[in-house]
């Protein structure tokens, strides 16, 4: 028969397996307890800890610059698509209350940049290129305002810069501009476009919730990407019912302008549409450039859009004095208008002296 293989022992007549267990036991005695399974204590158990970060598996393809390198690059000025809001490369927001007007105005200014034209108070030095994406009106409705806002300029030429999708023509519904497979969709038409529109964004972006950040991630992505190949966004939006743009206000963080629309306090349905323009964001511009103004539109003779601009102070002055003229009291004027009693009081007194209710 073989014989049983011999079990390893120590000097001391133990097995290795015993002599440890000894050596353990008499460290917890003596006050000298060693964990046999922490690497740093017990040199035998598992690999060496290492506080060494591994080198990079892929090689990193962002590029970095001195100041002394960015200083003498050739910078060419960031030039303007619409004077003073929507540069070249430029992203805003043009955002209201459900019929305020700010289909009419951003196809204003779609219309305005694609022919190199003034509009209110705003200013295209040359034409662009321009593709408009409406997510939700009627053919009909849309071709008819498209009618009725490029009357209103005094264009001698066809609007070729200017292209438009809208629902009621496709095959198939607008795709969604959350995910990249509809962003794609877009990018096939965006060669040579100086200026995309997006109206709006609540019937154009549907896969993610509005007041979630995170939701906003793929698009904000897909408009930085457009801002490096130099295409400008305009994102048309609608108004929650606190007044501010509905959902995340992570969208206005890595927007230039934000342009507002809302209605005058005294405003009446029956008026169509009449609202002041108020910039809520304003990178790059100030003063005289960024005042509020008050902006209505009528219908000319053929139906063309008239547009009427006025200073919002100045028209608030003049509506002091058509109250105060019809009998009403400093406290009923400033109820029915919105406005501080002391301001009323203020321009009336100042009406008075001067002959005019119109402080600028």
């Amino acid at each position: 028969m073989s014989q049983p293989e011999s079990i390893p022992t120590s000097g001391n007549g133990l097995s290795k397996d015993q002599t440890a267990q000894a050596e353990a036991l008499s460290s917890m005695i003596t006050g000298k307890a060693v964990n046999p399974f922490d690497p740093t204590q017990n040199p035998n158990y598992g690999p060496k800890p290492t506080l060494e970060k591994p080198p990079a598996s892929v090689e990193s393809w962002l590029r970095v610059y001195s100041v002394p390198e960015l200083l003498k690059m050739d910078v060419k000025p960031r030039e303007m698509l619409l004077h003073p809001f929507l540069p070249t490369q430029g992203l805003a927001m043009l955002y209201s209350q459900r019929g305020a007007g700010k289909t009419f105005i951003s196809l204003g200014i779609s219309i305005a940049v694609a022919s190199g034209s003034p509009f209110l108070k705003w200013n295209a030095p040359t034409a662009g290129k321009v593709l408009y994406v409406d997510g939700e009106m009627p053919f009909s409705a849309l071709h008819q305002r498209i009618i009725d806002v490029n009357a209103g300029f005094n264009i001698d030429h066809p609007l070729e810069n200017l292209r438009v999708i809208t629902p009621d023509l496709q095959d198939r519904g607008l795709p969604d501009l959350s995910t990249i497979s509809g962003q794609d969709q877009i990018e096939g038409h965006l060669e040579g476009v100086n200026l995309l529109v997006l109206d709006n964004l609540s019937s154009l972006v549907r896969a993610v919730k509005e007041n979630e950040g995170e939701g906003w991630l793929p698009v904000q992505d897909w408009a930085l990407d457009l801002r490096r190949r130099g295409i400008s966004v305009l994102f048309v939006h609608h108004a929650g019912k606190g007044g501010a743009q509905r959902g995340t206000s992570r969208r206005e963080d890595l927007l230039d302008s934000v342009v507002t629309l809302k209605h005058p306090s005294d405003y009446v349905a029956s008026e169509g549409l009449r609202c002041i323009v108020d910039y809520e964001k304003s990178r790059g511009f100030y003063g005289e450039d960024a005042k509020s103004f008050e902006v209505k539109m009528s219908a000319g003779p053929s139906g063309e859009a008239v547009w009427t601009v006025t200073d919002s102070e100045v028209s608030r002055d003049s509506r002091i004095a058509e109250l105060s003229a019809l009998g009403m009291s400093v406290r009923e004027i400033s109820k029915e208008l919105g406005v501080p009693y002391s301001t009323v009081q203020y321009r009336l007194k100042h009406s008075r002296q001067g002959g005019v209710c119109n402080v600028q």
